[in-house]
């Protein structure tokens, strides 16, 4: 009989880790808490909208290509993923605009028209970005660094490219004008980063984008979920929805399956866990069975910023919006202070807004607009009272969106909001962190907790809290990982 694998999580990472897994011959068993899959990809239904409720951008879509191949199908025969353009729109708090694209010759035309002489460092930075980028992405974006070994061996070229330096220090040494140093370093946000802290490592963000481009899934993120569902059940795997694990059975020291709420054991020669990496040891590893990655330990861990978002939609469209707007705040470093140092709820904020019916007006009712807006806050190690904050920093956020939407608090006819509050009810999040460890240096590569557990024999992870980290080709290539790790079934 081939040997069992079960993973828990039908997140991106837990989902291409199933697929991979059966492609490897193992019967596989997928296991989601919530009541359809997705994990952060979740897609939440309202008033004929649909709102996808985490990862709205696709960005090396060959990872998907993968996973597809593995079965001897297509991407394109089940999804339908489109190239953005641009990839966003950056707004100032002044109203100056820059639309950022992967065209060299555009960017550079975008730099000329705010700061000419900021053309030839720029130009270097992307030098370096590529350096970076061939070297910790190409590279050993799915490499396991499962010994310390794993980690001397690339301490020179860490060395080399600088990575001690945050991003915003290495952007700084190129270009000069502040909007554009906040337009070519905001990159870690998207990964849960504040760019003052996290290495320069993550500045290759911008050349993986320009090398593979920024997209989206017609249907939204939900339909990229359906069809990698659909291609695992077609390879023969299983899915089960609500089916919440309690405890990773172990023996002697080695992982035999999981308890389920319900009391069911599922037995299993592997387990993967893409669930939260704290919460998966805090909550289902016994501690006996750590030495590692005790509840200290992982009590002393930096987590990433936590999000507030508001889903909603309008009876009217504005087509004049971008797919993807950032909009700033005129504090910068101050902001993020309060975010990842002091954990204050700040009076200004900065926005990532999605308006996905730019896109696809199949997400929203005929003439209206679907949208998700998304303010970086403080995770819950800050002392903040969301049931209190939640409505007047709703309202407060929704009014300073009319600045580039007209009169939109009289247009919203359904709304939908999600604090860090939610993120531990909703997604299990350890102190409902979005994106679980914050991505500095020391919580990188070999110094994050590794694919292959070190307290559990048999136990694997993947997703955001393991290497190489979050975003969606982050939590791909982890799952890659395990073709190093895991070879094919008995």
């Amino acid at each position: 009989m081939p040997q069992r694998a079960v993973v828990i999580g039908s997140g991106f990472g837990g989902l291409a880790a199933a697929i991979r897994l059966r492609a490897k011959g193992y019967e596989v068993d997928l296991l989601e808490m919530r009541d359809k899959p997705g994990g952060r990809a979740y897609v939440y239904e309202q008033d004929g909208f649909q709102f996808d409720a985490g990862p709205t951008i696709i960005t090396a879509p060959f990872l998907i290509d993968e996973l597809f191949a593995l079965a001897d199908r297509r991407t394109e025969d089940y999804v339908h993923i489109v190239p953005c353009r641009p990839f966003y729109r950056i707004v100032a708090h002044d109203g100056t605009a820059f639309d950022y694209t992967g065209n060299e010759a555009e960017i550079i035309e975008e730099i000329r028209r705010i700061n000419p002489a900021d053309i030839p460092g720029y130009r270097r930075f992307v030098a370096q970005s590529k350096a970076i980028f061939d070297r910790a992405f190409l590279d050993l974006a799915d490499q396991p660094f499962s010994s310390v070994m794993d980690m001397i061996r690339v301490a020179p070229d860490l060395v080399r490219l600088r990575s001690h330096e945050s991003v915003y220090r290495m952007v700084s040494r190129y270009v000069s004008h502040p909007f554009l140093r906040v337009v070519f370093s905001f990159h870690p946000l998207l990964v849960g980063g504040n760019p003052f802290q996290s290495s320069s490592i993550y500045s290759m963000i911008h050349y993986l984008e320009r090398c593979w481009g920024v997209h989206f899934a017609m249907g939204g993120t939900g339909a990229l979920v359906r069809a990698l569902v659909r291609l695992l059940e077609e390879m023969g795997g299983r899915i089960r929805i609500n089916a919440r694990v309690e405890e990773i059975l172990v023996e002697a020291g080695r992982a035999k399956g999981v308890r389920l709420a319900s009391g069911e054991a599922v037995p299993a020669d592997i387990v993967v866990s893409n669930g939260d990496v704290a919460n998966t040891y805090r909550h289902q590893v016994a501690a006996r069975w750590r030495r590692k990655w005790t509840d200290e330990r992982l009590a002393r861990m930096r987590y990433s910023m936590g999000l507030f978002l508001i889903y909603f939609g309008t009876d009217r469209t504005y087509p004049e919006l971008a797919h993807h707007t950032i909009v700033l705040s005129e504090r910068y470093q101050g902001l993020l202070d309060d975010i990842f140092r002091r954990k204050v709820l700040a009076k200004d904020f900065s926005l990532y807004l999605h308006a996905p019916t730019r896109t696809d007006p199949s997400l929203a009712p005929p003439g209206c607009e679907c949208f998700y807006v998304l303010s970086p806050v403080p995770n819950l190690r800050g002392q903040i009272d969301w049931e209190k904050e939640k409505g007047p920093y709703a309202d407060a956020i929704l009014a300073s969106l009319e600045k580039i939407c007209p009169d939109l608090r009289s247009h919203v006819i359904t709304r939908r909001v999600m604090t860090p509050n939610d993120f531990v009810t909703e997604l299990d999040a350890y102190a409902g962190s979005a994106f679980q460890f914050e991505p500095i240096l020391t919580q990188s590569a070999w110094f994050r907790p590794h694919n292959v557990s070190e307290d559990v024999g048999g136990l694997f992870l993947v997703g955001a809290g393991t290497h190489p980290g979050a975003g969606v080709p982050g939590v791909l290539s982890s799952a890659k990982v395990l073709d190093r790790v895991i070879g094919p079934a008995r």
